[in-house]
């Protein structure tokens, strides 16, 4: 038997003995492609698999319990934030926009959580401006709202719903907005353990950690006295959304179960290592206000001094609609 003989026979033997999962005779891919899909297989019954890593969710620290990053993608799970105002002029303006259905349908039935039917958030890229508005639904699936966004520049628009339906899931839809004009990006400002809005001062205790859940406690205090009688807003004494810097990843985290103040408790997950703007919306005295926080998550992100001027900044390009 020549050599050509015994390389065809050893394949054949192979193939007799494995089939055809080493691409023997049949051209079906690389020697490793089935161990491929076993890795994905496998990472995808993980916690956290479902954060679109293509099923490596499990590699880095923490990765296999990092919640999705929400907002990266104007489709997801068979719905569409479509806007019908995608750029709006600087000061005051409305936008409208709608979620459609895979069909392309706009949707006019969803289950209210926290009071509304959706939540939408506006920030700037270089999120010093954020927008918490309440937007009113038309008949045929058309949202509507007034906002004011201060000056030119990019920003970006977040839905945060739950269709109506059995076994539905909350969606959160992100989308770029752009207002035209000179633009002037502003730094971010540097983190620090209290924020003061309008009078009020907040303060920031706990860590934000990557795939790992840890508590943020977030203190109200004005003109150096605690606020015991904050008020629902919302359903809860307090809302928290954390953006990340780079992408605005968003993360709509809900408080745990606690009294009027001058304590709000939230328990949240980093997605990722990184630098993420942290926004509390508390009511007192029948007003809404902003608190935001920056703050770094994972090695080699430690936390910055207080800054004054930090401080200060927090209290401005915030507000509700």
């Amino acid at each position: 038997m020549n050599t050509g003989v015994k390389i065809t026979a050893f394949a054949a033997a192979l193939a007799a003995t494995f089939g055809t999962a080493y691409g023997v005779g049949k051209g079906v891919g690389p020697v490793d492609e089935p161990a491929k899909a076993t890795h994905g297989e496998h990472a995808a019954s993980k916690p956290g698999a479902e954060s679109g890593a293509g099923g490596h969710a499990g590699h880095g620290e923490g990765a296999a319990n990092a919640p999705a990053a929400g907002g990266l993608q104007v489709s997801d799970g068979g719905y569409t934030l479509a806007m019908e105002t995608p750029r709006p002029t600087a000061g005051a303006s409305v936008l409208k926009f709608s979620i459609k259905d895979a069909a392309g349908r706009k949707v006019t039935a969803y289950t209210t959580e926290h009071g509304k039917e959706l939540h939408f958030i506006v920030a700037s890229r270089d999120l010093t401006v954020y927008r918490h508005l309440h937007p009113v639904r038309a008949a045929d699936g058309t949202w509507s709202t007034p906002v004011d966004l201060p000056a030119a520049g990019g920003y970006k628009a977040f839905a945060d719903f739950k269709p109506a339906g059995k076994n539905a899931k909350g969606v959160t839809l992100g989308v770029d907005l752009s207002v035209p004009g000179a633009y002037a990006p502003q730094p971010l400002p540097a983190a620090a353990p209290t924020a003061t809005v309008d009078g009020y001062q907040v303060a920031l205790g706990g860590t934000l950690a990557p795939g790992r859940a840890g508590e943020l406690k977030l203190t109200v205090s004005r003109g150096g006295k605690p606020v015991t009688d904050l008020e629902p807003y919302l359903g809860a004494y307090g809302h928290l959304v954390a953006l990340r810097d780079g992408d605005l990843a968003y993360l709509h985290v809900h408080p745990n179960e606690g009294g009027p103040g001058p304590d709000v408790s939230f328990t949240a997950t980093a997605p990722s290592a990184g630098t993420y703007r942290l926004f509390l919306d508390f009511q007192h005295g029948g007003k809404v206000r902003t608190a935001a926080f920056t703050v770094h998550a994972g090695p080699g992100h430690a936390t910055g001094p207080a800054s004054t001027d930090s401080a200060a900044h927090d209290a401005g390009g915030h507000s509700h609609g």
